[in-house]
């Protein structure tokens, strides 16, 4: 199996997922996460100058939170994202090249899957930790089905459609992580707006995680 980064001990494993996020905008925007509790923040490259964004982020937020980049597609798309200061590689699609440059460069990849099988590619390739998604078309039972063929240290990340309402059902399906996109951060929302659903997500989840032990 291809040597990689493992996954990072977090206090909590919530990834925020700023699609849409301007440069000017995204450094208020990490204070509000950083300062709730997140410690993980991914820009997705189809968001306006992408890589900007992402270099802001680490330098003023680079010690104290994972900074990366979603939606991406290609090996040289990681090593810009890698060359701004990037640290997590996040891909709807399991892509050998990138996966390779991503682990050559040292970063956390999380490769989407949906199936035992790509879940199992993933794992071969490589991969940090496995995102299921669309999470919510495969439902917290379906990831249970395929977690159950999984290796036991497998980490489980649920991206797509999942929120703050609906994590204790994912925890219990297996879930070790999740990424949140529209239910903490929309296009136009200001610092401020982002620090109240950065608060509501992070009790949220600790409430989950000590019903679920």
């Amino acid at each position: 199996m291809a040597q990689h980064p493992t996954w990072p001990k977090l206090a909590r494993p919530l990834a925020a997922i700023l699609r849409g996020v301007r440069p000017d905008e995204v450094e208020a925007i990490g204070d509000a996460l950083v300062g709730a509790g997140f410690e993980m923040i991914e820009v997705p490259l189809n968001s306006p100058d992408p890589l900007r964004s992402i270099e802001r982020l680490a330098m003023r937020l680079g010690a104290d939170c994972i900074i990366g980049a979603g939606t991406v597609l290609s090996a040289a798309d990681c090593a810009s994202v890698a060359d701004a200061g990037g640290r997590l590689m996040v891909s709807p699609n399991i892509d050998l090249g990138v996966l390779a440059m991503a682990q050559k460069r040292g970063m956390v990849t999380l490769p989407g899957i949906f199936s035992p099988t790509e879940a199992l590619a993933a794992q071969r390739a490589g991969a940090s930790a496995l995102k299921f998604f669309p999470a919510s078309v495969l439902g917290a039972s379906g990831i249970a089905a395929i977690r159950a063929v999984l290796p036991e240290d497998t980490v489980v990340v649920a991206v797509g459609g999942v929120s703050d309402k609906n994590f204790a059902s994912y925890i219990d399906a297996g879930v070790r992580a999740f990424g949140l996109g529209g239910s903490l951060y929309k296009p136009g929302m200001s610092a401020a707006d982002v620090a109240t659903t950065a608060r509501a997500t992070i009790e949220a989840y600790d409430a989950s995680s000590v019903r679920r032990g």
